[in-house]
């Protein structure tokens, strides 16, 4: 059986070596592996291709019977590791809070409890007919996020 600490020890010089970093590894019960990678630069089909063949020379398909996707993560997937936050400072992001609650923002500032969120709302001012764009900075614990993906504008 392949574990997934055993594929991080043979991937981990490969991933330091090329500043990529690891995100997850996925197991079925069927042994189909998915490994996913990132990079505060970007992942390239290279980088796949050959973490693909380390892994390939280091487990033998016929005795361990597996198929395996290397991947990059997508802008889609929620965020799994802290790198990934530190990736996209700067850049805006949607949270999902553990109670349902979404804010979409700036990410200005995260470390490893909690993260800073910088945004515009609508409010209304006191003598003024209109609601003005404010700026608001908000911090969320790690603790009461549910998920954190990049934010993509199509505006």
């Amino acid at each position: 059986m392949i574990l997934k600490e055993d594929i991080w020890t043979l991937i981990g010089d490969y991933l330091q070596q090329n500043s990529l970093f690891p995100v997850d590894i996925t197991i079925s019960k069927e042994n189909d592996i998915e490994v996913t990678i990132d990079s505060f630069g970007r992942v390239d089909i290279a980088n796949c291709v050959a973490i693909s063949k380390i892994i390939e020379q280091g487990f033998d398909r016929e005795s361990e019977d597996y198929s395996l996707t290397v991947t990059s993560a997508g802008l889609d997937q929620a965020f799994k590791v802290f790198e990934q936050y530190k990736k996209f400072l700067n850049k805006d992001v949607e949270v999902v809070l553990k109670n349902g609650r979404k804010q979409t923002g700036l990410l200005t500032r995260a470390t490893e409890e909690e993260i800073e969120l910088t945004f515009y709302k609508l409010e209304k001012i006191e003598g003024k007919k209109k609601k003005e764009k404010i700026e608001v900075v908000s911090i969320f614990p790690l603790s009461d996020i549910k998920s954190t993906k990049p934010f993509i504008n199509f505006k």
